[in-house]
């Protein structure tokens, strides 16, 4: 593993230091500020990657990066996509067909010593795996790493060891495998709390905790309604051919103009059903019966839905790795 911070990169670390979405109050300069910030991505590091969860973040991100790419004749990295077992269906079903029509390499990040274990003894979402049984790698994420001292940890997406295993243990193996530099994110100022202080370019330097990297984080300054505007004026209407341009807003997956379906518009349909944050299918609930668009986004909290174990170890985990 590169133990060293490639000294290629030249990044303005401090860029976004203080500001918050506001500083950018038009949808415009949130735009304008993405496309510069995906661009440097793409040019300063030599093997970028782009995280991809299906969900509207890391897909609007992937729209900047794919636009950018094209207008700047730079190559569109591959994604990254996190498979922790616990996603719902249609999460899996969505990033295979845009996948498909956008033709991208995606590589599909796993923890496969867990996978495996839960696999041959057929365990069930939340049921205990002893530390004992696993690899000597993920042994030492528990161990040394968390320094997690149960015998046991639950098969649970949404917890502090089951969070790094699943999650930041399989990323992290990802970005050494790829040897990744760039790692091009959706995270966004207003999302969580723990994420209020990031910067647009944020260093990951540190091997002894993951592959050094630096995080690239080009929506930082959308609020969630300001992504939704962007999906409904730019992303769907310059993906599908067939939907209007002139800021459509459907109010149901009925609500498709010139007989288009929910397969065929790149919004994940989870949130067509009334999902605001897409964790797992085990510990997220939908927030309401209405589009997560059309939801009161100004005050109520996006992820509500999320199991709140893992929401109280945000910054914990980020301090590890995760997203």
């Amino acid at each position: 593993m590169q133990t060293n911070f490639p000294e290629y990169v030249d990044v303005d670390y401090d860029d976004g230091d203080g500001e918050d979405p506001a500083d950018y109050s038009h949808i415009n300069d949130k735009i304008e500020k993405a496309i510069e910030v995906t661009r440097q991505g793409l040019e300063e590091y030599e093997n970028p990657a782009v995280m991809w969860t299906g969900g509207k973040d890391s897909t609007l991100v992937l729209y900047f990066v794919k636009e950018v790419a094209e207008q700047y004749d730079l190559e569109v990295p591959p994604a990254i996509f996190i498979d922790h077992y616990q996603h719902f269906d249609e999460i899996h079903d969505f990033v295979d067909r845009w996948a498909d029509e956008w033709d991208l390499e995606v590589i599909y990040a796993r923890n496969e010593d867990i996978g495996g274990y839960v696999e041959e003894n057929d365990l069930e979402p939340g049921d205990e795996i002893p530390v004992s049984d696993l690899s000597e790698h993920n042994r030492h994420h528990v161990e040394n790493i968390l320094e997690y001292d149960e015998e046991t940890f639950p098969f649970l997406l949404d917890t502090y060891a089951g969070n790094h295993l699943l999650k930041t243990v399989a990323l992290n193996d990802a970005l050494e495998e790829y040897d990744v530099d760039g790692v091009i994110s959706g995270v966004r100022w207003d999302e969580q709390e723990a994420r209020a202080d990031e910067t647009f370019f944020s260093p990951r330097h540190d091997p002894d905790i993951y592959p050094p990297h630096d995080r690239v984080q080009p929506i930082l300054q959308f609020d969630e309604a300001a992504v939704w505007e962007a999906f409904w004026n730019f992303v769907v209407p310059d993906t599908v051919a067939e939907f209007p341009d002139d800021g459509y807003v459907p109010q149901s997956d009925d609500d498709l103009p010139n007989d288009l379906t929910q397969d065929d518009i790149p919004v994940s349909p989870k949130y067509f059903a009334g999902f605001r944050s897409l964790g797992s299918e085990i510990s997220t609930e939908k927030s309401d019966e209405d589009p997560a668009w059309l939801q009161d986004l100004e005050t109520t909290t996006e992820r509500a839905g999320r199991a709140q174990d893992k929401e109280d170890l945000m910054e914990r985990l980020r301090d590890l790795g995760y997203m």
